[in-house]
C-alpha cells in the first residue's frame, strides 16, 4: 500500500477504515484489508481524486479496487479541465491553445455553445469518446483563487503573480493609455498618467493640452485588469465613468475627445494609443521585445496558475505543451505577444544608446560608455531578461519562467557557436563603482540559478558574466518604477571570436 494515498490524513484513513452515508465511491486495497470512501472528484487514468471525511485525497489506482456508482471507465477516463479567472483574455487565448493542443495530439476538438466564458471538449480521434470537458469561467481574482484552492478548478488565469502557487507565463500584452483619435495630446509621461489615474488631474491643461475637462474611463473595481492597474499604482483608480468590459471601454473613449483610459493594447479598438514616456522623457514603447523583456513598464504577463495538488495526466501534458513552438504560434495568432525567444541586433537599438548618453550620471565616464559600446559591438540581445522582487535578489515570477526557457535553449544546444553573456545593470542610486559590483553580482546570481537547473552544463557552454552598473539606463531613476526597470540582467549573444569586452580571443 506504500505510495497509494498521497495525503497525510490518509494515514488515519488506512488505520481506521471509513464508512459514510451518501458516499459514491469506495477504494479498497488489493489485499482487501483497508478502504476509504468519498465523493469522486476526478480520475486521470493513473490516480483517483476523492473528497473524503479526511479532506481531498489523491490515490494511486494501481493499488486499489474501485467500487460504487461513480467508479470511472478505466479504459478512457473523462476528466474536467476547468479554468477560471481573467475575463476577456481567457476567451481570447484558451480556445486557440486547446485547439492547437488537440491538433498536436491527434484528438478531436469541438467548441460548445455557452453564455459567458468558453466550453469545448476533447475526444479520442479513433473512437470519438470524450476524454476531457474544457470550460472557462470569467471571474475576479479572489473567487478564482478560492475555486482553485477548493478543487473546483484545475487552472486559474491571472494578470498578476500568485504567491505560493506554481505558475506559467503563457502570453503577454501591454497596458496602454488610450484617447480619442482627435485628442491633441501627443504623449504622456508615466508620472502624469499616475496622476490622472489617481484623480489628481481634472483638466487637459494640466497635461499641456487645451482647457477642457478630463474624463477618466475605467472598468469596475472587481475587474482583474483594473485591480492589476490599481496594484501598480498603489491605490484605487479614480474612475469617473465605468464601462462593462474592455470593448465597451475602447468604444466609449474613441467617441469622446476629452476621455482617457488605460486598457490592454489588443483591445484598443478605434481609440488612439497615447505614447508613453518616463518622467525624464525616455520613450517607453510597447514593442514585442520590450514587452517580453519587461522593458516596457506596463507589460502584462498572463499567468496560468496551477493548484497545490496533482493534476490529471492530460492537464499536465497541456502545461508541458505551453512551452512548445506550436503553442506560441497559436498565441501570436491572437495578437498577443508570444513567449518565443526573440533576438535583436544591439546595433539596431540606437534608442538605448541615446538613452545611455542622455541619462549618464556624473560618475559615468566616456570610458565607461566606450567600454559598453565595445561590448555591444556585433552582439545580439535576447528577449530573455531577468528582474528581481523588490528589495531582494530573488527573481520575479516572469524571470523564473525566463530562466527555465534559457535552460532549455542551452540544454538543446540551440545557442552553441556564440558566446553567451549575462550582462548586469543597476539603477543610478549610490556610488558608481558599487553599482558596477552589484550589477555583476546579480548577473552571477542568475548564472548560479541557471547552473542549479543545469548542473552538468559543459564549461564551454556556460555564459560569461559582466557588470556594467548604471551605464545603460532604460528609464529615469527619479521614480521607483524607473529604478526597477534599470535593475536587470540581459542575455547577449556574441560571435565566438570576441569576448564580452569586445577584445579578440
Amino acid at each position: 500500500m506504500r505510495g497509494i494515498f498521497w495525503c497525510a490524513p490518509a494515514i488515519a484513513a488506512l488505520l481506521f477504515p471509513v464508512t459514510a452515508a451518501a458516499q459514491d465511491i469506495t477504494l479498497t486495497s488489493r489485499e482487501g484489508n483497508l478502504s476509504i470512501s468519498g465523493i469522486l472528484q476526478g480520475f486521470d487514468g493513473e490516480f483517483y481524486r476523492i473528497d473524503s471525511a479526511y479532506g481531498l485525497l489523491t490515490v494511486d489506482a494501481s493499488g486499489v479496487v474501485c467500487d460504487g456508482p461513480a467508479c470511472p471507465d478505466l479504459t478512457a477516463p473523462k476528466i474536467d479541465l476547468r479554468v477560471i479567472g481573467l475575463p476577456g483574455m481567457g476567451e481570447a487565448v484558451l480556445p486557440v491553445l486547446f485547439e492547437s493542443f488537440a491538433r498536436q495530439r491527434g484528438l478531436e476538438y469541438a467548441t460548445e455553445a455557452r453564455g459567458a466564458g468558453y466550453s469545448a471538449r476533447l475526444a479520442d480521434g479513433e473512437s470519438g469518446k470524450t476524454l476531457a470537458q474544457i470550460s472557462f469561467e470569467p471571474a475576479p481574482a479572489d473567487p478564482a483563487r478560492q475555486a482553485l484552492v477548493a478543487g473546483r478548478a484545475e487552472f486559474m488565469l491571472s494578470a498578476a503573480p500568485e504567491p505560493g502557487f506554481a505558475q506559467r507565463v503563457v502570453a503577454l500584452d501591454a497596458m496602454v493609455a488610450i484617447v480619442a483619435p482627435d485628442n491633441p495630446l501627443p504623449r504622456i509621461s508615466t508620472r502624469d498618467l499616475a496622476r490622472v489615474l489617481a484623480g489628481e488631474v481634472l483638466n487637459w491643461q494640466d497635461l499641456g493640452g487645451p482647457d477642457m475637462p478630463l474624463v477618466l474611463h475605467g472598468l469596475g473595481p472587481g475587474d482583474p485588469l483594473q485591480a492589476g492597474l490599481a496594484a501598480r499604482l498603489g491605490r484605487d483608480i479614480a474612475v469617473m465613468q465605468e464601462q462593462a468590459d474592455v470593448t465597451a471601454l475602447a468604444h466609449a473613449v474613441a467617441r469622446d475627445p476629452w476621455a482617457i483610459a488605460v486598457t490592454i493594447k489588443t483591445a484598443a479598438g478605434a481609440a488612439r494609443v497615447l505614447p508613453l514616456t518616463d518622467s525624464c522623457g525616455f520613450p517607453l514603447l510597447p514593442t514585442p521585445l520590450a514587452v517580453k523583456a519587461e522593458d516596457y513598464p506596463l507589460a502584462l504577463p498572463l499567468h496560468l496558475v496551477l493548484p497545490r495538488r496533482r493534476l490529471p495526466l492530460l492537464a499536465r501534458e497541456f502545461v508541458d505543451f505551453l512551452g512548445t513552438p506550436a503553442a506560441q504560434a497559436a498565441i501570436a495568432a491572437t495578437g498577443l505577444v508570444d513567449r518565443q525567444t526573440e533576438r535583436q541586433p544591439m546595433t539596431s537599438d540606437g534608442l538605448r544608446l541615446i538613452n545611455a548618453i542622455r541619462g549618464a550620471g556624473p560618475e559615468t565616464t566616456l570610458a565607461d560608455l566606450q567600454a559598453l559600446v565595445a561590448a555591444m559591438d556585433g552582439a545580439d540581445r535576447l528577449s530573455l531578461t531577468f528582474r528581481f522582487q523588490d528589495g531582494s535578489s530573488t527573481l520575479d515570477a516572469h524571470s523564473q519562467t525566463n530562466l527555465a526557457d534559457l535552460a532549455r535553449l542551452l540544454d538543446a544546444g540551440v545557442l552553441r557557436g556564440r558566446d553567451i553573456v549575462l550582462a548586469g545593470f543597476s539603477d543610478g542610486s549610490g556610488e558608481a563603482a558599487a553599482n558596477a559590483r552589484l550589477s555583476e553580482s546579480r548577473a552571477r546570481g542568475v548564472l548560479d540559478a541557471l547552473l542549479r537547473l543545469l548542473p552538468d552544463l559543459a564549461e564551454a557552454d556556460r555564459p560569461q558574466v559582466a557588470g556594467f552598473g548604471e551605464a545603460l539606463p532604460m528609464a529615469c531613476d527619479e521614480t521607483a518604477a524607473g529604478r526597477r526597470l534599470n535593475r536587470r540582467v540581459e542575455v547577449w549573444l556574441r560571435p565566438v571570436f570576441t569576448n564580452s569586452l569586445g577584445h579578440e580571443n
